[in-house]
């Protein structure tokens, strides 16, 4: 039967947003540059790492661990595009026509580099 374990949903709960809360503090203070490079800190991330070693142990923790990091590599490398698609599709089309398609782009990128890297 199905069953989840709430402990890493909450550790994924608080590390996310208190990112997103002090990237927002860091942006307000600091200036948006400064604060866009903290909302991109790995947050969930960590914590989906952190929670597999509170699900999973030995040779299926390595293996679970594996298949996560190649998944966030590519999740990562499709919002390094994202990033740079929005900043010249925001000042085209304004910011929120701008912003659907930097997210549209992602969508589509995300699988391709994961099918290009990793097949099937």
């Amino acid at each position: 039967m199905f069953s989840i374990n709430i402990s890493p949903i909450l550790l994924r709960f608080l590390f996310g947003g208190s990112t997103v809360v002090a990237s927002t503090l860091i942006a307000r203070s600091f200036g948006g540059r400064l604060g866009g490079i903290f909302a991109a800190f790995p947050a969930v991330y960590l914590a989906a790492v952190v929670g597999l070693g509170m699900e999973y142990e030995g040779s299926e923790l390595i293996l679970v661990s594996e298949q996560l990091s190649k998944g966030a590599l590519v999740g990562m490398s499709a919002d390094i595009c994202c990033a740079l698609a929005a900043s010249y599709l925001i000042l085209k089309y304004g910011w929120k026509t701008g912003l659907i398609l930097s997210l549209l782009f992602w969508a589509v990128l995300a699988p391709l580099i994961y099918i290009t890297w990793f097949g099937f």
